[in-house]
């Protein structure tokens, strides 16, 4: 599993990132503008698991529900 945080340190994005540690969900964290804006993301955070992007509220939800296999 691949996950990816892009995000730019506004409250939301840590609160995403304090979970993602809560549950040690290792992940990579992006902070370049630049690469948010060419892969089309208007709002932070976002979360990409694998091929699929979240946005907040439903990776907040993705967290909260993951179970560690």
């Amino acid at each position: 599993m691949n996950v990816i945080l892009y995000s730019t340190g506004c409250p939301r994005c840590i609160v995403l990132k304090e979970k993602l540690l809560s549950k040690n969900i290792p992940y990579t964290e992006v902070t370049s503008k630049e690469e948010m804006i060419a892969s089309g993301f208007d709002e932070v955070p976002v979360l990409a698991v694998d091929e699929d992007i979240m946005n907040f509220r439903d990776a907040v939800n993705w967290v909260n529900n993951y179970k560690e296999s």
